[in-house]
């Protein structure tokens, strides 16, 4: 117990923690929570208790805690080659590899993937390359690039200006210049609670056609966007929705990037998120789900036709001026094949569709009548449920009464992890993909116990 105490002493003296209230965490007014170890849908913290995750730490531990096939290649490939650069057209045998194994699971018409070792980075290559593409094309003026609001691209300067949540921007100076916002798909909270989900779609059309009037189509880069909306509250997009914003696009020649960190590899129940809704990105953000997170690495994958501008760039230029110390490290990329392997070999993609949809099926049947239940919605292994003071009003609680983090609290007492969302009373659930129908359940009755303790019966 003594190296225990030692231990929070010293976490709140010397470590500086993302996404935190630093204040509380520095007074010792908040809890904190050290784990020490983790196993399938499982974590254990310093004190022995074991904890059902369901939010795979952060939509990332995808083929679930404590496989040694991971592990192992990672010491295995520790031993042999710790680390070499891939700077100059230098390669190791695993990050070719992974690369392969990559683009034979990307949509046909991308072309090359360029590794790095988190989103927010690869978000940053997405932007750099796109205006480097556009000034090999003549077209120096056309570099703004269009998010959504709700939208999480990372949290750096140019990805955390992408980023459409506004706790990313306060006090940060945040967003930058040449990056401008359009409405976010989320039919939940529409203002007009009369309109279908076609109009809906049709609505979001409009705002972003009018957005690049505003701007001047021949200044717009590209549009970025998550498949399905995550950290903005875990949102699938209203039926038809990515076809036409795709058509927009295609229209104005405005590149695609699909970031698919919390969607890529199978949390949708499919390979991408940009397979899943008929997508074509130029671009895709790999991250996550690329090595369940047991190293780091990420991925911006570009389609063939910027490819080949990237190739005449260089032809004319010379080397591509950009790179990071630790793309392709091996040590990320061994952790990468071996977990794509896994993935294939225990049909973790399959298990993701259909316990995912056990989980939420039980949700709402649990729930789905509940007065203070707005919304539960979800696609493969992400759910999310929407919590109102009014529902057929769909009037929301105030900011302070702070119910989504109670009832997240109320969760986690009973054993569960699941996520409070920003910028709403939303309750997140993002499993690993091994999720078992029993742990489901184990899901649902502590979160109906939980919404019941905080918000009372039906």
């Amino acid at each position: 117990m003594l190296t225990n105490d030692v231990l929070d002493k010293w976490d709140r003296e010397s470590f500086f923690h993302p996404s935190t209230h630093l204040a509380q965490h520095a007074r010792g007014d908040s809890a904190s929570r050290i784990i020490a170890g983790a196993r399938g849908s499982h974590i254990i913290d310093r004190d022995g208790n074991r904890i059902l995750d369901g939010f795979a730490g952060l939509y990332c531990v995808n083929a679930g805690y404590g496989r040694r096939e991971i592990t192992d290649a990672i010491a295995a490939q520790a031993a042999q080659l710790s680390y070499y650069h891939a700077y100059a057209g230098h390669s190791t045998e695993t990050s070719i590899t992974l690369a392969k194994m990559v683009m034979d699971r990307a949509p046909k018409h991308m072309s090359k993937v360029y590794f790095g070792l988190g989103g927010s980075d690869a978000n940053e290559t997405n932007i750099k390359l796109i205006w480097y593409y556009n000034n090999i094309l003549g077209r120096p003026e056309k570099k703004k690039i269009i998010s959504r609001w709700r939208g999480y691209h990372g949290s750096g300067l140019m990805t955390g200006s992408l980023t459409g949540l506004e706790l990313f921007h306060r006090k940060f100076d945040l967003p930058l210049s040449g990056v401008v916002h359009t409405q976010a798909p989320d039919f939940f909270r529409r203002d007009d609670l009369t309109q279908t989900e076609a109009e809906f779609v049709a609505q979001c059309v409009q705002k972003l056609e009018d957005l690049i009037a505003a701007e001047g189509a021949d200044t717009i880069a590209a549009f970025i966007g998550e498949p399905v909306l995550g950290t903005g509250g875990i949102v699938p997009p209203p039926d038809g929705y990515w076809q036409a914003i795709q058509a927009v696009l295609d229209k104005h020649d405005i590149l695609l990037i699909a970031d698919e960190v919390v969607t890529g590899f199978g949390r949708l129940g499919s390979m991408f998120g940009s397979d899943h809704y008929g997508m074509k990105p130029d671009f895709m953000t790999i991250a996550k789900g690329l090595t369940s997170a047991y190293a780091p690495l990420s991925g911006s994958v570009v389609s063939a036709k910027v490819w080949k501008v990237l190739e005449d760039g260089t032809d004319e230029n010379g080397p591509l001026g950009h790179g990071w110390t630790y793309s392709a490290h091996p040590i990320g990329a061994a952790a990468g094949v071996a977990n794509l392997r896994l993935i294939d070999d225990l049909n973790l993609i399959e298990n993701a569709r259909t316990v995912g949809a056990y989980l939420k099926d039980g949700l709402v049947k649990e729930l789905g009548s509940h007065p203070n239940v707005g919304d539960i919605r979800g696609d493969g292994m992400l759910c999310a449920l929407e919590f109102v003071k009014d529902r057929p009003t769909r009037e929301f609680f105030a900011t302070d009464q702070k119910v989504g983090p109670q009832i997240t609290a109320s969760l986690l007492a009973k054993g569960v992890i699941g996520r409070a969302m920003p910028q709403g009373d939303i309750l997140g659930f993002a499993p690993p993909f091994c999720l078992t129908t029993i742990e489901a359940d184990e899901i649902i009755t502590k979160t109906t116990r939980a919404v019941v303790e905080v918000l009372g019966k039906e």
